[in-house]
């Protein structure tokens, strides 16, 4: 047995493919491709394949985890050379790497996501660093959206671990966004820009990395 961790990204071909469809996707690859995956025992046998947080739809990525099990060794140079013929478009391998097969599952690892958010904006570049500096100054910032289950209402602020001004041009800017990702809560980009003070949607939200627990990033 073997377990490969995969970092890849997910560009804007795939940005509205749903988290599922995603996973049958690679599914399809390695089969193609001659991967010998593990599968579980069971009445139903699934592949042994896990993403380490699922992305939103419309967001791009440079940053996504994925760890399989496989029934033989194989090398990261070999898996790459012969996965990647079996991609659509929007979705290359950038490493490919082994790792304990006792390590905990990749998702219970996530900590935290970071993100770049590219936003409409008639604030000029010193309100929108003051607009992030008394965001991170305040303790608690209760919040509420509206989901398909009803409406939410969280404290905001815990889920925010650093926001910083990437880029300033006269209608529009870039943030960084450093935001909790985990099995009890995950910040949304677009739930903080509102917070901040931008009210239109994001032109566009690209993950770059995802952060684990016991690594700085991955």
């Amino acid at each position: 047995m073997q377990r490969l961790r995969i970092t890849f990204s997910r560009g804007e071909e795939v940005k509205y493919t749903s988290h599922l469809d995603v996973m049958r996707l690679w599914e399809r690859a390695l089969r193609r491709a001659g991967i010998p995956i593990a599968y579980s025992q069971g009445f139903s046998p699934h592949p042994k394949i896990s993403i380490a947080a699922p992305l939103a739809i419309g967001v791009t990525s440079d940053g996504e985890l994925m760890d399989i099990q496989l029934r033989r060794r194989a090398s990261p140079y070999f898996f790459i050379k012969t996965v990647s013929e079996q991609l659509p478009r929007g979705i290359w391998l950038l490493r490919v790497e082994q790792v304990a097969l006792s390590l905990p599952s990749l998702q219970s690892q996530v900590r935290q996501a970071e993100y770049r958010v590219e936003l409409e904006t008639d604030k000029g570049a010193q309100d929108v660093e003051e607009a992030l500096r008394s965001f991170l100054a305040t303790d608690q910032l209760p919040w509420q959206h509206q989901r398909d289950t009803g409406m939410r209402r969280y404290d905001l602020r815990p889920l925010v671990a650093r926001l910083w001004l990437i880029e300033w041009q006269e209608s529009w800017c870039t943030l960084g966004m450093r935001l909790r990702t985990d099995s009890t809560a995950t910040g949304r980009p677009e739930q903080v820009s509102l917070a901040l003070g931008f009210p239109h949607r994001p032109r566009s939200i690209h993950r770059t990395k995802l952060i684990l627990a016991g690594f700085s990033s991955f």
